[in-house]
């Protein structure tokens, strides 16, 4: 491990990497649970550690349209948000995608209303899921941290030109104190050198951004945006990751995977849930338990053929939901998962495990009793209930 050892939250974490960056602006409103993040930031701001904009504006639609218009003018522009704070962005998510903004943003994944909940799911994160936003997930605090800096390097590459979200589990990462190292300011200059604009607004030079797009042309420029989006992003994470693994010697990879070659049953989970994940497979395994687990780093671009090559030797895999979809064959990842297995040479047996709702916490008990239903899945060749959810009050 390379850089310095410190202490710090998940929402101080990303503060500490987006002043890093050197961001030109934050733009933000305040909402539980990211809120310690754009404060941070001010405070850096005000104190003279960063010379950046900070935006203070009235409403969520507000903190994303003005980081629209300053990434458009060639800014390095962040802002952070949560939940509801995401849903009022749902409008001006879409079009800071389709015009190729490189802004970062920070959600610290909290459940959405009704009833009001500032604890995770993963509800947000999914909200997000269509709209052509980069999507990264971090287990921990070293990872939210990580996760920030090359995300801007990610998005900021002329030949990716989108936006970018790491998600940080609310409470259990944004507010829970972590040992972590950090780089020095001099290694992230050099990895990450100021933003090279690409075809910013100039009045001397004008140009068209979001015009009208009816039929006549709207379908083959969506089908280019598709395209671009798909097949120049995750090379381009992929480069990223090995060149900061060089820089701090923490290497990332899309999928992430322990125990799954010698596997007959896999787990599949999103955040910081993956850890206690792999502490009781761990232990099951000592027993002679053949069991693996397969976590994202990258949700989007949604990595199909490190997918498709990590579960190939799997009879049966769990997929685990912190979310709910109401009135779908399952929950997101679950769906995301079965559309990418479906033509594949070799699929395992699916089932959905919902769990952690609002907080709740996944306990070594809730994930060996997912364990235990994989085994039945295993003995009897057959998925008779689809979805199951785990911790559930009796």
């Amino acid at each position: 491990m390379k850089g310095k050892r410190v202490g710090l939250n998940g929402d101080t974490a990303v503060a500490f990497a987006a002043k890093q960056a050197n961001v030109d602006v934050v733009s933000a409103y305040p909402i539980t649970p990211q809120t310690i993040i754009v404060e941070t930031l001010a405070k850096y701001i005000n104190n003279g550690e960063l010379d950046a904009a900070f935006i203070p504006v009235e409403s969520e639609h507000s903190a994303l349209s003005a980081a629209v218009g300053a990434s458009l003018a060639g800014a390095r522009v962040f802002t952070a948000t949560a939940s509801q704070g995401l849903a009022l962005m749902y409008e001006i998510l879409w079009i800071a995608a389709g015009m190729r903004t490189t802004i970062v943003m920070a959600l610290g994944n909290r459940a959405f209303s009704p009833n009001i909940n500032i604890h995770c799911s993963h509800d947000d994160a999914y909200a997000a899921r269509d709209t052509g936003w980069i999507q990264f997930f971090a287990e921990n605090v070293q990872e939210a941290y990580d996760l920030t800096l090359q995300a801007f390097k990610v998005s900021e590459d002329h030949r990716v030109l989108f936006p970018s979200i790491i998600n940080l589990d609310g409470f259990i990462l944004t507010h829970s104190l972590e040992g972590l190292y950090v780089l020095d300011d001099k290694t992230v200059e050099e990895f990450l050198p100021p933003k090279k604009p690409y075809n910013p607004i100039d009045p001397e030079a004008p140009k068209t951004y979001g015009p009208l797009d009816l039929y006549d042309w709207y379908m083959e420029h969506k089908k280019l945006q598709d395209y671009h989006f798909n097949n120049n992003v995750p090379p381009v994470i992929k480069e990223v990751f090995e060149e900061y693994a060089e820089i701090s010697g923490r290497r990332y990879t899309p999928v992430k995977t322990m125990g799954v070659e010698d596997a007959d049953i896999g787990i599949m989970i999103l955040g910081s849930s993956a850890g206690s994940v792999r502490h009781v497979v761990r232990q099951l395994r000592e027993k002679g338990k053949k069991v693996g687990v397969i976590s994202l780093t990258q949700y989007r671009p949604f990595p199909k053929k490190e997918l498709v090559e990590a579960v190939k030797n799997l009879q049966v895999l769990a997929v685990m939901d912190r979310s709910i979809s109401f009135g779908s064959p399952g929950a997101q990842l679950y769906m995301d998962v079965a559309s990418t297995l479906y033509n594949a040479k070799h699929r395992p047996l699916l089932f959905n495990v919902i769990y952690g709702l609002g907080g709740r916490d996944l306990t070594p008990v809730h994930i060996e009793g997912v364990v235990e239903k994989a085994e039945e899945v295993l003995k009897k060749g057959e998925v008779e209930e689809e979805q199951i959810w785990v911790g559930l009050k009796e």
